[in-house]
């Protein structure tokens, strides 16, 4: 494979990432656990958790990480964030505004849902020899996939575990990763928008749907933090 405009370092990254992946789909993994909470600090708000707001938008707004939100309000893996909830915001002394995401297939560093579908298997599920390392949803055959947040393809193939696949290099250490794919419909090296659609599903013994995977690196995020509650 060529990758356009890559340098031999990027290159050599989005290979031992899909090297990573592959291995993820057969090896045994230990159960992925959330840190212990900190003591409860001196310091810190709690933010009300208006419609359409995602803990990645509200995290990007405090200038901290998901996870440290995460683990200060002891959030679960399958859940989501509700409206009218309040957050703790460790650290910081005032609340602030966040600014509401664009549009799907605006320009914008927001994650949105590939497709609309039925969550059947969520993160850190275990999938018969391995723990789930994103979110699998239901959907039905020759249903479009849809890139998640704009990016551009550096991996569009056949994955072993993964079936047919798509990777987007986000420009900023992230990818999103949509495996199961029954057609491509873009090319390595093209640069595509948020909403626009990427894979063709097809479907097998185990029906339709789309394994979808958000990374920071080769380190695995729950998609449910990033992407916003409604599909």
């Amino acid at each position: 494979m060529i990758f356009k405009k890559k340098s031999l370092l990027q290159f050599c990254g989005v290979l031992i990432l899909c090297a990573w992946l592959s291995g993820c789909a057969t090896a045994r993994k230990p159960a992925i656990t959330l840190p212990v909470p900190a003591p409860v600090q001196t310091k810190g708000v709690y933010h009300k958790v208006n419609k359409g707001e995602t803990l990645w938008r509200i995290a990007k707004t405090y200038k901290m990480s998901v996870e440290d939100i995460i683990v200060a309000n002891r959030i679960p893996s399958a859940a989501s964030i509700e409206e009218n909830q309040l957050l703790l915001i460790p650290g910081v002394d005032s609340v602030k505004d966040v600014v509401p995401p664009q549009a799907p297939g605006g320009k914008d560093t927001d994650y949105w849902w590939p497709l609309k579908g039925r969550i059947i298997s969520y993160f850190e599920d275990r999938k018969g020899a391995h723990i789930n390392q994103g979110v699998d949803i239901k959907a039905s055959e020759n249903d479009p996939v849809k890139a998640a947040r704009e990016g551009r393809v550096v991996f569009a193939d056949h994955l072993a575990g993964y079936g047919l696949t798509v990777m987007l290099d986000h420009g900023d250490g992230f990818f999103t990763v949509y495996g199961h794919g029954d057609r491509v419909l873009v090319k390595l090296g093209d640069y595509v928008f948020r909403g626009e659609k990427i894979v063709q599903l097809g479907s097998d013994a185990q029906g339709a749907f789309v394994h979808f995977e958000l990374r920071k690196g080769d380190d695995p995020k729950n998609p449910l933090h990033y992407l916003p509650r409604e599909m």
